[in-house]
């Protein structure tokens, strides 16, 4: 898949790295931004409980 993705890129090797820099960075950030604070509402991690003793 990763040989696949690299042979469909265009331009020379440098500007292969920095397009999937550039998607990396995008990716993460659409992750940090939607994703991880949907995943936190719905664990609901704000409810502390207590361990009987």
């Amino acid at each position: 898949m990763y040989g696949a993705l690299w042979r469909v890129l265009p331009g020379p090797w440098w500007v292969r790295v920095l397009i999937l820099l550039v998607l990396l960075v995008l990716v993460l950030w659409a992750l940090v931004t939607w994703v991880f604070p949907w995943v936190d509402s719905l664990l609901n991690a704000n409810e502390q409980g207590t361990v009987g003793t």
